[in-house]
């Protein structure tokens, strides 16, 4: 049988290709076409390797693994909440080569057993309401110094100024920490650090949350802030107990920002 490597890098960049953009898509961040086209070409050149007859030994399962854990890395990148997603991208890949010998057999009751499967697998590492959620990065300045993070886009999020009517961006008290050197007992207390003025710009913005708990953050603008992919000025608060556990995100933003 002549097998032609053309075609198979071009069939193997399309499904990892597909593949890293469905994985995007599936843990509610943005689709990055860019970082995971090169994923796909690096998973195309390691697949017209495995045919050649001396680098025959990387098609086993340890250099499969590794592959797609690179791949992984170069679409989704080193941080916390990629863990995750490179995770399921690794179960997915192996899970539609097991579905397509099935298909190929006819075993069409395994098939079904696998799509249930790849189901539960996303509900389990990304929560019920996996599908349906955002996820935006952003990236703050301040005194040379940059953040870069995740945050999720709550359309609950109905935080303003109650001056100027704006939207709140709300990060967690870790990074109003490391961008402005605040302890996080300083944020903790907003009344008695606006007394202090540690920081020029600093100021209150008042919140009510579920369960009728409410009362003071502080807040400072940000200029140059890039959210997603625009760039604006953004007043930020920091909330210093933190926004949750798992690590998926350090950020809420609102439906307008």
């Amino acid at each position: 049988m002549t097998v032609y490597l053309d075609l198979v890098m071009i069939l193997n960049f399309l499904v990892d290709f597909l593949l890293l953009m469905g994985t995007n898509r599936l843990a509610g961040f943005p689709a990055a076409p860019g970082r995971c086209a090169a994923a796909a070409f690096f998973g195309s050149i390691y697949a017209a390797f495995c045919l050649l007859p001396e680098f025959r030994f990387l098609g086993n399962f340890l250099w499969r693994c590794v592959s797609l854990c690179l791949m992984a890395a170069a679409a989704f990148g080193l941080r916390r909440d990629a863990v995750k997603r490179g995770g399921v991208f690794l179960l997915l890949s192996l899970a539609l080569g097991g579905m397509a010998l099935c298909f190929t057999k006819q075993n069409f009751a395994a098939l079904t057993l696998g799509a249930a499967g790849v189901w539960l697998l996303c509900r389990v590492s990304f929560g019920d309401g996996a599908v349906g959620r955002e996820y935006v990065p952003v990236a703050l300045t301040y005194g040379g110094k940059t953040a870069s993070f995740t945050a999720l886009r709550d359309t609950g999020n109905a935080l303003r100024d109650p001056i100027t009517g704006e939207p709140v961006l709300v990060v967690s008290g870790e990074i109003g920490e490391r961008l402005t050197g605040l302890t996080r007992q300083q944020l903790s207390s907003p009344l008695e650090t606006m007394a202090a003025r540690p920081l020029p710009g600093l100021r209150l913005i008042p919140y009510h949350a579920v369960g009728n708990k409410g009362g003071l953050m502080l807040a400072m603008r940000f200029s140059g802030a890039v959210v997603g992919k625009r760039q604006q000025n953004v007043l930020v608060a920091f909330a210093a107990e933190g926004l949750e556990s798992t690590g998926m995100y350090q950020a809420l933003t609102g439906g307008a920002l």
